[in-house]
């Protein structure tokens, strides 16, 4: 018994085939594509810089699980755009609870706009009209090339400037006049053993004798956490 039959039978008997070697093997070269390009971005441009396992393992995971659901899912009950509006409640219900800084979230979204490119580029073939329709190979690989070519470059101290900025709670609003600004700079680098580029002064608070100060420093190894995003102490710590 070939495979034509045994498809045939499944699918009469039980609604499933056994495999549909065409679709697998595209589904297979698509996904392994997705999952070298997902591990580079994420562990050779992310990683190196942050040391964040927990994120770079998140990346991977979500940006494979929905490469897989929007590949099987194409097409057949649920759209695209229902599949991805599920994977968002989820998103939501678990990022929502932590302070993502903004650069994993850039990492997120460009991931997972990877994946969901590489699900649906496949070609397909029409036997009547005798063509074929769809993304072919090198147009994927130009596609997965360039989204590790703009994660290079936008991660490369040499294209983009590496000028940091951190919120700080300044205890003494005498320098804070236009005049002692320097003074303020010179205190500030003391203090925090950072080089100050520029200096931004927020609010002012004269009854506790204290002002929210933004710094901005360069520092290729330093990207900033969710934890100096924090104004005062949290209540569950």
């Amino acid at each position: 018994m070939d495979f034509t039959q045994l498809n045939y039978q499944l699918g009469q008997q039980f609604g499933l085939t056994f495999i549909d070697p065409q679709q697998f093997i595209s589904l297979l070269l698509r996904f392994c594509v997705n999952l070298v390009v997902v591990t580079i971005i994420a562990r050779c441009f992310y990683f190196p810089r942050s040391h964040r396992r927990d994120y770079t393992f998140i990346f991977i995971l979500m940006a494979m699980s929905i490469f897989l659901l929007v590949s099987l899912m194409e097409g057949e009950g649920m759209n695209i755009g229902a599949a991805m509006g599920l994977f968002a409640i989820f998103g939501i219900m678990r990022f929502r609870t932590e302070a993502v800084p903004i650069r994993e979230m850039t990492y997120l979204f460009m991931l997972i706009a990877l994946s969901v490119v590489n699900a649906v580029a496949h070609g397909d073939y029409h036997p009547k009209a005798d063509y074929w329709d769809g993304v072919g190979i090198v147009t994927i690989l130009f596609v997965n090339i360039a989204f590790i070519f703009m994660a290079w470059i936008f991660e490369s101290s040499k294209v983009m400037n590496q000028e940091c900025s951190r919120i700080i709670r300044y205890d003494n609003v005498t320098l804070i006049t236009p005049d002692k600004r320097e003074e303020l700079k010179a205190d500030l680098e003391k203090r925090t053993g950072l080089k100050i580029t520029r200096i931004e002064v927020g609010m002012l608070d004269f009854l506790k004798d204290s002002t929210l100060i933004r710094i901005f420093y360069d520092d290729p190894n330093d990207v900033g956490n969710s934890i100096a995003r924090f104004g005062r102490m949290p209540k569950e710590m």
